[in-house]
């Protein structure tokens, strides 16, 4: 027989775990490169930018479109980084209460 009052607890349950590790995701932080170092961009969990770093020997008006470039590149590497790492920590959180199914996107829960 379905145990509809133990599934709405474990969804309680969840619901706790995913709300206490989202909070936690703006503490993660992750800084990524391009350039060979010349621009850092580092990012919290919950994918806002908290600092860019840029070499100063590329504020140079005939580097414009490289610096550009390079600093599009270490913030969307970053970004990426911040979510993989963002994905990772909400799993290890819920680990036991979301049922390990290939392919679940945990996109829906903000992440």
């Amino acid at each position: 027989m379905f145990d509809i009052m133990g599934m709405m607890g474990k969804m309680k349950d969840l619901q706790e775990k995913m709300k206490q590790a989202q909070d936690q995701l703006q503490h993660l932080t992750v800084t990524a490169e391009s350039g060979g170092g010349l621009v850092r961009a580092t990012a919290n969990g919950q994918r806002r930018l908290l600092r860019l770093e840029i070499d100063e020997t590329l504020l140079q008006p005939q580097d414009r479109d490289m610096l550009a470039d390079l600093v599009v590149a270490a913030v969307n590497k970053v970004m990426e980084e911040a979510g993989d790492k963002a994905k990772e920590e909400i799993k290890n959180k819920t680990a036991g209460l979301i049922p390990n199914i290939p392919g679940l996107d945990l996109g829906g829960f903000g992440l």
